[in-house]
């Protein structure tokens, strides 16, 4: 009896196996049949040509350049206080943070912030958010205005306004 049911369980599979493919034959005669591009060449590389630095009548690259050369406006201006102790939101650059809504109470009104780690923050005016020493000027219902300090590259810093808006 289980020699006859592995006999017709074998013939039922070897039923489903057909010689019938035409299918595939459709399909190959299709991509042959298909036109075909010219693919462009490769570029031949150019030959490299040497260089030789004469630094007769140049600045060495690796000397600072004096202080009489930089401009007048060089250390003077606003500059962040580095004396000051940083706030939790500084460690994040400000378009990782995201503002979450606002709470208005009788001492003001506070910004919700959240931070990439997950916690959320309270702040107000002069409170400091992002890496370029952000310093809260304004709380709106829909954002919070900030100023930043950039470096100008010759050792001075130029205010930048900068704004974080509601997350929808």
């Amino acid at each position: 009896m289980i020699k006859a049911a592995l006999i017709a369980a074998g013939a039922l599979l070897l039923a489903g196996c057909s010689t019938d493919m035409s299918d595939l034959e459709r399909y190959v005669a299709e991509v042959k049949a298909r036109k075909t591009t010219k693919i462009e060449p490769i570029p031949q590389p150019t030959q490299y040509e040497n260089f030789i630095y004469d630094p007769a009548g140049r600045r060495d690259p690796f000397v600072e350049i004096l202080a009489d050369k930089r401009p007048e406006s060089a250390g003077t201006g606003p500059a962040p206080d580095l004396d000051r102790k940083r706030e939790a939101l500084e460690a994040f650059p400000l378009d990782a943070l995201r503002m979450v809504g606002t709470i208005r109470a009788p001492d003001g009104t506070f910004a919700l912030i959240k931070a990439p780690d997950g916690v959320i923050h309270r702040v107000t005016v002069r409170n400091h958010m992002g890496q370029n020493y952000g310093r809260i000027v304004a709380i709106s219902e829909a954002e919070v205005s900030l100023i930043e300090l950039v470096p100008d590259g010759f050792g001075g810093w130029n205010e930048r306004p900068a704004s974080l808006t509601l997350a929808q």
